[in-house]
């Protein structure tokens, strides 16, 4: 997500939360209005706001650690070249997926992310039949062939694939399937995909103030404080939604997480006025057709 997230694996649960549907909700919600407050870094580079996502992200994540007494754990993390790897890998994805999400903010096409973290979910279907033998109902058969046939009109009526929209799905999609082999918690994992940013971050930032590029201190009061609420932004909904995926079924946390591009959608459109033309509108249509029907497939299978 964006910051956007995919859900969790964790046990599965018979009964929902109150407490984890509010966490939940509340992240979701947090994602949704992200768009608007991004909006408002389009002067800078995706690349500087991505380093000061991380710089303002560890001391968060530090606190959320030592406070829930976690922090001895993640220490003893560090000495596990397998697990470092792994961060690596899933750091690198979620950074590349941070850069196309600003710039799509930032340039005006807020519209392609929501179609990018629509198509999320079906894609991670597609992963898991591709790369773990996972079997496919027909009604998910179906549901990836109308997110294609959405692709493919796109193209079709613009002439240019919708880059933007793919390279969030992809770049999630894989950030979730290289995050399920990590054997961490949650705010574990955030700890140490920042921690591992955090050098390159600091040297790029410190860099762009040594040539007089940098937006941090630099005389704009409103931009430094910007900058460091991107880390507030970045790291409390990813919290507040791994302690709410834990008290939810996997059903409900299916559904729930077609709140964040639909307000993404809605305000694409009706606060930033792109256009929406008849193409990009079936495009949409085939795709929350085929979210209906992955939805359905996901209750029934939690039913059974």
């Amino acid at each position: 997500m964006a910051d956007l997230t995919q859900p969790i694996l964790t046990p599965s649960r018979q009964q929902d939360s109150w407490r984890g549907f509010g966490f939940a909700l509340t992240a979701y919600l947090m994602w949704g209005f992200l768009p608007i407050f991004m909006k408002q870094l389009a002067h800078i580079s995706p690349i500087e706001v991505i380093a000061h996502r991380v710089i303002w992200s560890v001391p968060i994540a530090l606190a959320v650690l030592a406070l829930t007494g976690q922090l001895k754990g993640f220490a003893a993390l560090l000495g596990q070249p397998r697990v470092l790897a792994m961060g690596a890998v899933t750091a690198a994805l979620i950074s590349v997926n941070w850069g196309i999400y600003i710039w799509a903010i930032g340039s005006g096409h807020a519209l392609q992310a929501a179609l990018g973290y629509y198509i999320n979910p079906l894609f991670s279907i597609l992963l898991g039949a591709v790369l773990l033998g996972e079997r496919l109902a027909r009604l998910q058969q179906v549901a990836i062939a109308l997110a294609a046939a959405a692709v493919g009109l796109l193209t079709w009526q613009t002439g240019e694939v919708p880059w933007l929209a793919l390279g969030l799905t992809v770049s999630w999609g894989f950030y979730a399937y290289f995050k399920r082999a990590l054997p961490i918690g949650a705010n574990h994992g955030f700890m140490l995909e920042v921690l591992i940013l955090l050098v390159p971050a600091v040297g790029y930032a410190v860099w762009l103030g040594l040539q007089g590029r940098g937006h941090f201190m630099a005389g704009v009061s409103r931009d430094t404080g910007l900058l460091m609420f991107a880390g507030v932004v970045t790291a409390v909904p990813l919290m507040i939604y791994a302690n709410g995926a834990k008290l939810l079924r996997l059903s409900t946390i299916g559904i729930l997480q077609y709140i964040a591009p639909t307000m993404i959608f809605v305000t694409a459109f009706f606060v930033f006025g792109e256009p929406l033309g008849l193409a990009q509108l079936v495009a949409f249509g085939l795709i929350w057709a085929a979210l209906v029907l992955y939805s359905w497939v996901l209750v029934r299978g939690m039913r059974a």
